[in-house]
């Protein structure tokens, strides 16, 4: 993500999260913190359709943001960016990636889990309408890379 980026994401933010959407200034703060924070961004034909955000305070790596747009979930682009992700955090010498995700959110925490992440925590009312968070953690040194796509055997 650059900061010619933002504009597009914070439209996504306010579309994808209006409850919980980061004011625009935070994406500025958060692009400039080089030392200990990253941020992506998926496009197709030119469009912005997701992104994502580390933070690495050693040992511990939080994903600070993952979104897709509605009409590519299931397109893989929210693997390919928690992939980036976590590869990110292994590399910077993390020991565990941690994340909080709405407890109404059923597809992203299949996703979590399939990646390996593990719930260990219940935030109550985290988010601004009250709904709970999820922490989950993925202890690095068991991730040997993305989960493969599940195969169909035909016979």
């Amino acid at each position: 993500m650059t900061f010619d980026d933002i504009a597009a994401v914070d439209a996504l933010e306010k579309a994808l999260f209006p409850v919980d959407a980061w004011p625009l200034q935070m994406f500025y703060d958060e692009l400039n913190q080089t030392d200990t924070r990253s941020y992506y961004v998926a496009e197709a034909d030119g469009t912005v359709v997701g992104y994502a955000g580390l933070m690495c305070v050693l040992p511990i790596a939080d994903v600070q943001t993952i979104a897709v747009v509605p009409a590519a979930e299931g397109t893989g682009i929210g693997s390919a960016l928690l992939t980036v992700l976590i590869t990110e955090a292994k590399e910077r010498g993390a020991d565990d990636v941690l994340l909080e995700v709405r407890d109404d959110n059923p597809r992203a925490q299949r996703l979590y889990r399939w990646f390996g992440f593990e719930q260990i925590h219940i935030r109550p009312r985290y988010y601004r309408d009250g709904a709970d968070a999820l922490i989950m953690r993925l202890a690095l040194s068991t991730w040997d890379g993305p989960p493969q796509a599940a195969t169909k055997e035909t016979e």
